[in-house]
């Protein structure tokens, strides 16, 4: 095939389905932890991959920072600082909970 740069790079599909991108596919498309990937099927069963664009913030979560904003501006006197008390509690609420922030999502949560 013309235009092809590099030979054929594998991985294996995991019990879940879930692979790791090889090293020249990373380096190809200029991957790094926590980024996400693109695949376009074709007609002809041909799956294209690319890095994803960044997607564009969120509209509604915007409106919201903003109006949180414009109200600290316009009523500063009604700004607190969090009580230590309540960095206790939360602190103690969560104390046991672990995450792994690279664990696989449950199929339920996807």
């Amino acid at each position: 095939m013309a235009g092809i740069l590099s030979p054929c790079s594998e991985s294996t599909l995991t019990d879940r389905y879930q692979t790791t991108v090889p090293d020249p596919v990373r380096k190809a498309l200029g991957l790094n932890k926590r980024d996400k990937i693109c695949y376009t099927i074709e007609a002809d069963g041909r799956v294209w991959i690319a890095r994803a664009e960044q997607a564009e913030n969120d509209p509604v979560l915007g409106k919201f920072l903003d109006f949180l904003a414009q109200d600290m501006d316009k009523n500063p006197q009604h700004i607190q600082a969090v009580s230590s008390e309540l960095v206790d509690r939360l602190q103690s609420l969560v104390s046991d909970v672990d995450v792994d922030l690279d664990a696989p999502l449950l199929d339920e949560d996807e």
